[in-house]
């Protein structure tokens, strides 16, 4: 039950900068905006939250820096994408390039360095027996994103500010012709988008990782974006989703530590061939998707 408890812990904590990343995505493109360049925010942002914790010895420093990075990395794509309407998926894709090329040449100085441990736990509840070690004994960061979880699940579906949203991503002329500043909303969109990715970026640096290796996001940042696809655009999916696959991503260190003969290297692409699986059975019924997918995703809007 102890290995259990363990093991449950290690995939929330793994699904945790899924989860937020994934969620940040979520409302740009709920919004109409298509931003592949998870992958490079998520990159630059674990090199400057780490250079931050690093220098400064505070972990929460380093993830409003991260957040920041995020923020400025979307602003950058919103300036491309939204002010001179550049094609979305080109742009997404190239702020995934410049982002990982940007975090390797920062974090030259840092590369092997770590970051102190950090405690972390709900006191008292995280020596209950069994659900103190597989709930309680996380990072706060963890049960942040399933308070974000819970504000985007009542912003999307209980607000006026949430309808906007939806409506923009549905219909970006009607929205502008009801006097709705469409591009400013996208702009928002993006910015917390990135902010959210800045978080997971952050957290991977300091927390799941506490040291700094180049390409340390491993993939992340695509698991994110199929994600919003697999959830079909809905928070609650969202958190599941990110719980499988953070699931997904331990089970290669269990397997490994019970000594079951597989090859470390097919271990290790357990998660993504875990997308590309989820992606194929989804995309069997392009209706569905069709169905729960913003109407004006990736298209881009001159007022």
């Amino acid at each position: 039950m102890e290995n259990f408890a363990s093991l449950i812990a290690a995939s929330i904590n793994s699904g945790t900068p899924l989860l937020i990343a994934a969620l940040g995505l979520l409302i740009n493109e709920r919004a109409g905006v298509l931003n592949l360049g998870a992958e490079g925010m998520m990159l630059v942002a674990a090199i400057v939250g780490f250079a931050v914790a690093h220098q400064t010895h505070n972990p929460w420093l380093g993830f409003a820096a991260g957040a920041v990075a995020g923020m400025l990395m979307a602003t950058l794509f919103a300036w491309l994408a939204l002010s001179l309407a550049t094609n979305q998926v080109a742009t997404g894709l190239a702020l995934s390039i410049f982002g990982t090329g940007l975090s390797a040449f920062i974090g030259q100085s840092f590369v092997g360095q770590s970051l102190p441990a950090v405690s972390h736990g709900i006191p008292v509840l995280n020596q209950l027996p069994f659900v103190g070690k597989a709930l309680f004994d996380q990072h706060l960061a963890v049960y942040f994103s399933l308070l974000l979880c819970a504000g985007l699940i009542w912003f999307l579906y209980r607000s006026r500010t949430g309808l906007v949203l939806r409506a923009v991503g549905e219909s970006p002329e009607s929205a502008h012709a009801l006097g709705y500043p469409v591009l400013r909303i996208r702009f928002l969109a993006l910015l917390f988008s990135g902010a959210c990715c800045g978080i997971a970026g952050a957290y991977l640096s300091i927390i799941y990782t506490p040291m700094w290796v180049e390409g340390l996001v491993a993939g992340r940042g695509w698991i994110a974006l199929a994600l919003t696809t697999f959830a079909t655009w809905r928070p609650a999916r969202v958190l599941l989703g990110a719980l499988l696959f953070g699931s997904v991503t331990i089970l290669q260190f269990h397997f490994q530590a019970i000594g079951i003969a597989i090859p470390s290297q097919i271990l290790s692409m357990l998660p993504y061939v875990a997308t590309i699986v989820v992606l194929v059975l989804i995309s069997r019924n392009p209706d569905w998707i069709r169905l729960n997918m913003p109407a004006s995703l990736g298209k881009p809007f001159r007022p």
